[in-house]
């Protein structure tokens, strides 16, 4: 019997899905660690308190895991969190994310 074209889409989303249920069970860690080493620059509920540090609240977790780990390769540079992200740990990574990611956030146009 053949394969279904759609075989390597539901595996993908299998991976993921069990990527995202392992890491967001993470969150709380990830509050802890964002309270102690991330809130002065990115804010207590992920929202910027100063105009060079982005938003965080509501980001795509896999981004934000990615955006560390390129940090703290040396990948992508910036001169605080160069600093900052060097000691994270691959579970510090995974929970920081997950922490963010859990945020939830509203847009609303503008009127």
């Amino acid at each position: 019997m053949p394969s279904s074209p759609l075989a390597p889409l539901a595996a993908a989303a299998l991976l993921l899905a069990s990527t995202a249920l392992a890491t967001a069970q993470d969150a709380k860690a990830g509050r802890a660690k964002a309270s102690a080493q991330c809130a002065v620059c990115h804010g207590a509920n992920g929202l910027s308190q100063h105009p060079e540090a982005p938003n965080l609240a509501g980001q795509v977790e896999m981004y934000l895991m990615k955006s560390l780990e390129d940090f703290r390769a040396g990948r992508r540079s910036n001169e605080m969190m160069t600093v900052v992200s060097k000691d994270l740990t691959d579970a510090d990574i995974a929970n920081l994310a997950a922490w963010y990611a859990s945020i939830r956030i509203t847009v609303e146009p503008a009127q």
